[in-house]
């Protein structure tokens, strides 16, 4: 394909680390081709509100790729089929019309809409309406259907990990038993990964509900030998056998799921109550999204982004490009979205926990 083409750019839903590095690659692999490269500011919000659409060039782009965050900005609650009425509470409209018809006013081709589950259905809602899309999976929880890692989740489980490694050696000095919150609502990768690196003495995670006392069993097995402080890492979405997820406040302006929050307060209370250890919560959060990528997540989403453009000169549109060891693959974005990617309860990891004694709760 020898067309110049002009390709639109956004990053949508949770930030994650990489993400700039996406935009470096998706510019530079565009530029060399002789397209130009426009990035759409805070999520779809700049295909409403043009004036704050800009150009990418290599000067605008050089040195980006350490940075955490998104030079274009993000959003979680800009869902053009779903926007809050200004002034009315609880009013919402459709407002995708005016998005698909910025994007052809502007003369774009296609659009690279880097995103998680949320983004990518968007995107693929705005595609059955005439807008070519190329989709870039991204979400610091690896819970993408269809990939085998997003990028960010190794910069996250890094994080959480670093984490743990400083709150042992203070948990050691008080004899107190450490409970980390980390992110994972469905999936609980970044608390196995990290869990299992950090040498936790429990990991609980949504796919396997937990029996508090069995979680409690494990810190009195670490006093029998000897070993008087404890770590158990927490998935957010982690629930107990026969109960429910813990949340902080109910979905509000556009949201449609519950913030979650507090399964490690529980948690620790608990382990206090029946085994008479002192014991603190942490939570993590946005620790986990911040700060400079890894090098694998740095490589990682610079061919994320350089396969969405040799993907757009290959003629390929409404699909997602999916890392598939050794290679990036198209798929279509029907095959993934709307479908979580869990832990295997059977997992290579999850065995190799078991064997090194770290209890699941179950």
């Amino acid at each position: 394909m020898t067309d110049r083409l002009r390709i639109a750019i956004n990053t949508g839903g949770g930030d994650a680390p990489g993400l700039n590095a996406v935009i470096y690659a998706v510019t530079m692999a565009a530029h060399r081709r002789g397209w130009e490269v426009y990035g759409i500011q805070s999520g779809y919000a700049g295909l409403l509100d043009t004036s704050k659409m800009a150009p990418l060039t290599p000067e605008r782009v050089s040195g980006i790729v350490p940075y955490g965050g998104t030079i274009l900005g993000t959003t979680n609650r800009g869902d053009p089929f779903h926007r809050p009425v200004p002034g009315v509470p609880g009013e919402f409209r459709d407002e995708s019309g005016v998005i698909v018809e910025n994007f052809r006013r502007l003369g774009f081709d296609v659009l690279v809409a880097v995103g998680g589950d949320g983004s990518l259905s968007i995107a693929h809602k705005l595609s059955q309406k005439g807008i070519p899309v190329v989709g870039v999976p991204k979400t610091i929880d690896n819970d993408l259907a269809g990939t085998l890692q997003t990028f960010g989740f190794d910069t996250a489980v890094s994080t959480a990990t670093d984490a743990l490694d400083k709150l042992g050696s203070t948990a050691a000095s008080h004899e107190r038993v450490m409970v980390v919150e980390v992110m994972g609502r469905y999936a609980g990768w970044i608390a196995l990964n990290s869990g299992a690196s950090g040498s936790a003495d429990a990991i609980l995670i949504p796919e396997v509900p937990f029996e508090i006392d069995k979680v409690c069993a494990r810190i009195a097995e670490n006093e029998r030998h000897g070993k008087r402080w404890g770590i158990v890492v927490v998935a957010e979405g982690a629930t107990p056998k026969g109960g429910a997820m813990v949340t902080r406040a109910p979905a509000a302006d556009g949201r449609t799921e519950v913030i979650l929050g507090g399964i490690a307060e529980q948690v620790a209370a608990e382990i206090t109550r029946r085994t008479g250890k002192e014991t603190r919560s942490l939570v993590l959060g946005h620790l986990q999204r911040g700060g400079s990528p890894t090098t694998f997540d740095r490589l990682l989403a610079l061919r994320f982004g350089a396969a969405a453009i040799r993907l757009i000169a290959e003629g390929h549109r409404n699909v997602m490009v999916a890392f598939r060891p050794p290679e990036m693959v198209a798929v279509p974005i029907p095959d993934v979205i709307s479908k979580t990617k869990k832990v295997p309860v059977d997992s290579d990891t999850i065995l190799t926990c078991r064997d090194m004694g770290i209890s699941f709760g179950d």
